[in-house]
């Protein structure tokens, strides 16, 4: 794994930003990182990009414009960056961690969102939900699709959400060090929902809003990459 690391940006007890490491996990995402990143930095100064193996031109802008910039030298899949990335932030002191997709489907603004349940106490993660927020031009299909991986996780895991592949998280530290992803690819949401089940840690969800434009759809899922996610889910849980 390559690694471009400046000097760290250590937590500081006086500035509640300061202990905020945002992780995001990116793929080919050249075409809209930039203004991604620019976003999230005029807020909140870790930034942990992992660039997953991308053909383009991804990890060259992730080291321009963030302090930390990860790579894979394979493409791996979402969930092996998001595991990557948070042990990471662990290393560098992080506090809190945010979870944040490269794609431009989330708003910097609801970072804060779902950071104030975990700085205040009140649970131990914290999951950002488009149907109890907005999505702004969802298509229909999309919609059922959610939907239907929700009910899928509340039979599987016994676990009552509204949106599981919000990719808008935050955890504490003590959660975050109890995070442990094994499903390297798409699948690792359900999974994720399943380890939070098991460790009894505190969570909830809170309404966010998700933008929908020609680009991130492009980039979205097919309903057969749906069905492989259940397939992988399921064949993942089986071995484990």
């Amino acid at each position: 794994m390559t690694v471009e690391s400046r000097q760290p940006v250590r937590p500081d007890a006086g500035s509640a930003t300061q202990g905020v490491f945002v992780v995001i996990p990116a793929y080919n995402e050249s075409f809209c990182l930039e203004e991604v990143l620019l976003q999230v930095r005029s807020r909140y100064p870790n930034v942990v990009v992992v660039d997953d193996g991308s053909m383009d031109d991804t990890f060259a802008i992730a080291r321009r414009l963030v302090p930390h910039a990860l790579r894979h030298p394979l493409n791996r899949g979402q969930g092996a960056a998001l595991q990557t990335g948070i042990e990471f932030a662990l290393r560098q002191g992080a506090r809190t961690i945010v979870t944040f997709d490269a794609d431009g489907q989330h708003c910097v603004e609801d970072i804060a969102v779902v950071l104030e349940p975990v700085l205040r106490g009140d649970c131990d993660v914290v999951l950002g939900s488009r149907f109890l927020g907005a999505a702004a031009a969802i298509p229909r299909s999309r919609r059922w699709l959610l939907r239907a991986a929700a009910l899928a996780t509340r039979i599987v895991s016994r676990v009552r959400l509204t949106d599981v592949h919000n990719g808008l998280r935050a955890f504490s530290r003590q959660a975050a060090e109890g995070i442990h992803i094994t499903m390297d690819r798409m699948a690792h949401a359900s999974e994720l929902i399943d380890i939070l089940h098991r460790s009894g840690m505190a969570f909830r969800e809170v309404p966010v809003r998700v933008r929908y434009t020609d680009y991130s759809l492009r980039k979205g899922q097919s309903s057969h990459g749906a069905l492989r996610i259940v397939l992988d889910y399921v064949t993942g849980r089986m071995l484990r």
